[in-house]
């Protein structure tokens, strides 16, 4: 299970960049969340993940909870906070913070963890799996160093 939300969390995502699409998808979500089989995991990044899923009038309130905090903390006419799996059928979903976005959408030895994992399968602690070691300064500027086993 652990490997399955690995994968999936690794995988290939879309990014919600107007806030018509952010507004669509969250409508989207809103009426998954009022099927009585849906099972939506939130997942707070920095704190122990959830074991259960939410109910679906606490999936709303988070749902409604997290637009509004979005919207009036992203003070842009694009989104680019969010980004999920399948625009359609949607199981699994990013949300980022607007004050810590990094290297969100390009390339990065280490990217931000988001802020939050909204997932239908149960979560894993991304703190402890994807927040590297450092290596030593040296390491890291002198390749020799490495090949040398310094």
């Amino acid at each position: 299970m652990k490997q399955d939300f690995l994968h999936r969390y690794r995988g290939s995502f879309s990014g919600i960049l107007q806030w018509r699409d952010f507004d669509a998808l969250w409508d989207r979500l809103h009426d998954v969340g009022d099927d009585a089989m849906a099972i939506w995991y939130v997942y707070r990044v920095g704190e122990a993940p959830p074991v259960l899923p939410v109910t679906p009038d606490k999936w709303h309130e988070f749902l409604n909870s997290v637009a509004l905090q979005l919207k009036t903390g992203h003070k842009e006419d694009y989104c680019g906070l969010v980004y999920v799996d399948n625009l359609e059928q949607p199981s699994l979903i990013k949300i980022y913070d607007p004050d810590n976005m990094g290297v969100v959408c390009g390339f990065s030895n280490q990217p931000p963890l988001p802020g939050w994992v909204l997932s239908q399968l149960a979560p894993v602690d991304l703190l402890a799996i994807m927040v590297p070691t450092p290596k030593p300064w040296w390491r890291r500027i002198l390749p020799w160093a490495i090949l040398s086993g310094l």
